[in-house]
């Protein structure tokens, strides 16, 4: 199959549901069972090489050794399609099954879905399902890694414009996670965390980023926390099916229980990257208060907004020498009043490396401006006492309700970010005393305009003089209408 035929096959499937439930639950159904076929079809080829290897030796083919995960008996595709009444109870099964007999990797990856609602998936449905995904064979042979890959993102992709309100809980616009990934830079051997990871595509941008650069991902040790159950297990399944086996993505709340320790204290890591949930107002603001983990170390955010609550956590988990990050805001965060005191020590502690005011609709279905803070524990001593500002607001391509980088405009602003230097109405390297005169205020407006150079050099007296003009005209074009009314008709 071409990459495009791959792709219609697996959202034929998600055809098969529609008018059974909502489009914000495919995924739950989906994603699963297309990660259960490709376990059997994959099997189904170890198995048959080790077989050839053998000379036909049966138990030979069966050894644990040879196959990426083990099927126990009972619990493979082929019982499942077998099965014609109680389809849902023997999809439950075998996929219990088979997290019983991964544990280190396949704990929980299939989610909670209910399988044996009839009243939501008839016997019927599912076979219908079933059939579908037995039409081709997913094996590495006849879909590599990459390609199935490319196609599960694709489904994540169709699933977010599906959803509603909840596709940002789960997916980060990939042009913006282009754009993060060349900004972060990470290099082999490090170590990648996302505390809010979703479905994986940062962190797997990552590794996929070494690779295409033809340098060694294996070493990339990725890390990521989610709370939603369903999300985790989705980003778990997006990394086993690009091939990416060497990760830790964990399911819980990031700031009341962090996954990541060591010595009970937060794990410090090389990069972070991370679209955290912004203004939730649900979390332990008091707890947050008497933080066990010292992230409260600029303050402790209102109750309406935990955005700087993500912000502390992000900077006490970077590596005290290499560690930077680059996280996906809405622009509030860059001047609201509420968090001026936390920014302000932020900015003192001279840890803000870079702001990027980004356009409209990059987020899903919300019209918000995004931003990128990009901040180190240790800046680079060219780099220290300035914060630098680029204005990318215009720089995007708008297609209907969404927003989208393209690669011109990607080239542009990590170019503007590479030189860290001026550039005329779109960048300006500002020193951290003028933010802090400025009430510790990193609103874009006010150090770099996105108003046309030409209206800038307009001045009042000018301005004036057109207005004067324009009232002038205005004045005769009214006393030749009324004229025109007081004469009397022939």
């Amino acid at each position: 199959m071409t990459q495009a035929q791959l792709e219609r096959y697996l959202w034929g499937a998600a055809t098969t549901l529609r008018g059974t439930i909502d489009a914000g639950d495919y995924k739950q159904y989906i994603f699963p069972l297309l990660f259960f076929k490709r376990i059997c079809d994959v099997y189904d080829e170890e198995y048959c090489k080790a077989l050839a290897e053998s000379d036909g030796d049966v138990k030979y083919a069966s050894f644990a050794e040879h196959h990426r995960f083990q099927i126990p008996e009972g619990a493979h595709w082929k019982d499942v399609r077998e099965t014609t009444t109680n389809v849902g109870v023997a999809i439950q099964h075998a996929m219990t099954e088979l997290e019983k007999a991964n544990p280190a990797t396949l704990y929980g990856i299939f989610g909670e879905a209910s399988w044996t609602n009839k009243n939501r998936l008839s016997d019927a449905t599912l076979i219908d399902l079933i059939e579908h995904f037995s039409q081709q064979e997913l094996s590495l042979d006849k879909v590599p890694d990459d390609q199935l890959g490319n196609a599960y993102e694709y489904l994540i992709k169709e699933f977010a414009d599906d959803s509603g309100h909840t596709a940002a809980e789960f997916y980060t616009n990939r042009t913006v996670v282009k754009l993060m990934t060349l900004i972060a830079n990470p290099q082999p051997g490090e170590s990648v965390y996302d505390p809010t990871c979703g479905s994986g595509g940062l962190l797997l941008n990552c590794a996929l980023h070494l690779r295409d650069e033809g340098k060694e991902y294996r070493t990339l040790r990725l890390y990521g926390q989610e709370i939603n159950l369903l999300t985790s297990a989705i980003a778990r399944m997006n990394m086993f099916l690009h091939g990416i086996e060497e990760f830790s993505i964990v399911r819980g709340d990031t700031l009341a229980r962090p996954a990541f320790l060591e010595h009970d204290r937060l794990k410090q890591f090389d990069v972070i990257l991370a679209n955290p949930p912004y203004s939730i107002k649900s979390w332990n603001r008091e707890r947050f208060e008497s933080d066990p983990y010292g992230r409260n170390v600029w303050g402790t955010p209102p109750q309406g907004c935990a955005d700087y609550a993500f912000q502390q956590h992000i900077q006490l988990s970077l590596n005290p020498q290499t560690g930077r990050s680059i996280s996906l805001w809405p622009h509030g965060i860059l001047f609201r009043d509420a968090e001026a005191d936390m920014r302000r020590k932020m900015i003192e502690a001279d840890q803000v490396e870079c702001v990027i005011g980004l356009g409209p609709n990059l987020f899903y279905n919300s019209p918000m401006e995004a931003c990128l803070l990009i901040t180190r524990r240790e800046k680079p001593a060219a780099k220290r006492g300035n914060v630098l500002i680029i204005n990318a607001v215009n720089e995007v391509r708008q297609d209907k309700t969404i927003a989208y980088l393209d690669d011109e405009h990607i080239d542009k602003i990590y170019t503007a970010y590479k030189n860290f230097s001026d550039q005329d109405a779109f960048c300006r390297l500002v020193e951290n005393q003028e933010i802090l005169d400025k009430g510790a205020s990193l609103n874009i407006s006010l150090y770099v305009s996105n108003v046309d150079s030409d209206l800038e050099k307009v001045t009042i007296d000018d301005a004036l003089r057109e207005w004067e003009q324009s009232s002038s005209d205005l004045k005769q074009s009214m006393t030749q209408l009324f004229e025109m009314l007081d004469t009397p008709a022939e």
